[in-house]
């Protein structure tokens, strides 16, 4: 089988970054930044007292890789390094200090109260290097009286108003089917990380940018948010999870399941009259405008409805295709079984040990001059300890004194 294309550069080479992560949010951010070419070093606890080592995805389930190590962790590790080192002992803060003397940012996604509290701030680590960025990714934030709150993103999504604009009208609170907020807030970071990296080579100054989960959840509400906060106007769920104002965008009903149709521009509304035969609605006074066309919803789609339910969704597609903006609604399995992602190169398969044909994800949505960056699989527990604490020259005997004392 022919290697995929690789970019030839990756624009983040030569950029180390530590990360002090758990679960989804921070080791997202810091994989975007890995998958451009920067090396992550993830900073892992030892096993103590019952816990096990590491990033606790590594024990998430229900789909395991073998001890320490699931599909959970690989979704949001590839291509980054691991060091077990216990930051909290005398002797591994020196050590960590001494790490970031060498880095160009320190990322975190602890709750708020706790990065003063580990020493991961600017000012805790200016003394090592006053380059340094720290990134805190946080529910709330690290000031005011939610600061040591715990947060995830369903709750996130509850109390920005997510939940109440999702669903159909008249059903109860739902949320999105994945975890957006986590999402959204690691790709926020790491590009705040990405922009204060820039800012430090030009000043010579680092600094700390904070990310919250919370932030994050109310920025998305952009336009609707902005109706609200200068007209009062309170945006509400739409049937068919339509647009809050344009129609006809939202799903329409086939022969064999559902289409979703996007006529923004006066231009794909006239283009739909016409592909599904009835060009004269184009210009029926009830349709002709915006305007018209919301406030007589319900009678064009008692027009609609039967015409979309002779064809078959992928009639439609085939009818519609470059020409009317449309998606067929497909479940998960098709949606990634789908021959347009394998073809635009969106699986990224990785060798891992407990997979000898290899371990598929998701690749990476940037490209760089055309080409998605590859990976290898995520690290296991401590895998890169001895080659990166070799740099700071711990040799083999100072390592194992260091490992029964459990700080590494």
């Amino acid at each position: 089988m022919t290697a995929p294309r690789q970019p030839a550069h990756l624009p983040l080479r030569g950029i180390r970054v530590l990360a002090i992560e758990q679960y989804g949010a921070g080791p997202y951010a810091t994989m975007h930044m890995a998958d451009l070419g920067a090396e992550v070093i993830k900073i892992e606890s030892p096993a103590r007292d019952g816990v096990p080592a590491g990033d606790m995805s590594r024990q998430s389930g229900p789909f395991f890789l073998g001890q320490g190590d699931s599909e959970f962790f690989q979704t949001f590790n590839r291509s980054k390094r691991s060091v077990s080192l216990e930051i909290r002992t005398p002797q591994g803060r020196e050590l960590f200090m001494k790490m970031v003397e060498k880095a160009d940012a320190v990322v975190n996604n602890l709750r708020g109260d706790q990065p003063a509290r580990l020493g991961v701030t600017y000012d805790d680590l200016k003394s090592a290097n006053p380059r340094i960025v720290c990134c805190h990714l946080s529910g709330y934030g690290r000031t005011g009286e939610r600061a040591n709150w715990p947060s995830y993103d369903y709750l996130a999504q509850a109390e920005a108003g997510y939940l109440d604009l999702t669903g159909e009208p008249g059903t109860p609170p739902s949320r999105m089917g994945l975890s957006m907020i986590d999402f959204m807030g690691g790709v926020t970071a790491a590009f705040a990380v990405t922009s204060a990296l820039l800012g430090a080579f030009r000043s010579g100054r680092g600094c700390d940018v904070d990310v919250s989960l919370y932030d994050v959840a109310m920025h998305q509400l952009t336009y609707p948010a902005t109706w609200y906060l200068n007209e009062g106007h309170i945006t509400e769920r739409r049937p068919r999870s339509g647009h809050p104002s344009t129609v006809p965008c939202e799903l329409m009903p086939t022969a064999d399941g559902w289409i979703f149709i996007m006529c923004i521009t006066p231009r794909f509304w006239t283009l739909l009259c016409e592909h599904v035969g009835s060009p004269e609605l184009a210009t029926d006074p009830r349709f002709k405008g915006y305007a018209e066309r919301r406030a007589n919803r319900d009678s064009l789609m008692a027009i609609l409805d039967p015409l979309f339910k002779t064809r078959t969704t992928q009639q439609w597609m085939t009818e519609f295709a470059g020409r009317v903006p449309a998606a067929p609604v497909l479940s998960m399995a098709q949606a990634l079984d789908n021959p347009w992602l394998k073809e635009s190169g969106g699986i990224l398969t990785l060798d891992h040990p407990a997979r000898p044909d290899g371990l598929r994800m998701i690749a990476s949505p940037i490209r760089v001059d055309g080409e998605r960056p590859g990976g290898t699989a995520g690290p296991a527990v401590g895998a890169d300890t001895e080659s990166v604490l070799g740099e700071l020259g711990i040799d083999a005997h100072a390592l194992a004194t260091l490992r029964d004392a459990g700080v590494v």
